[in-house]
């Protein structure tokens, strides 16, 4: 049988160009608020803020 966890996929998308790059999980208790990352961008060729988009199943 499968653990029933607090963590949440979702997905971050880039702040300047929209595109969603990254997948992580978080906490749901432990962090209520929307998480906000400095990660690599492709398309922008750059480090950008990769913002909480969407929870994914």
């Amino acid at each position: 049988m499968a653990k029933k966890t607090n963590r949440v996929l979702l997905g971050l998308q880039c702040a300047t160009c929209k595109t969603q790059n990254y997948v992580t999980a978080k906490n749901k208790l432990n962090a209520p608020e929307k998480v906000v990352l400095s990660k690599y961008c492709g398309v922008c060729n750059k480090h950008t803020e990769h913002k909480e988009k969407q929870k994914l199943k």
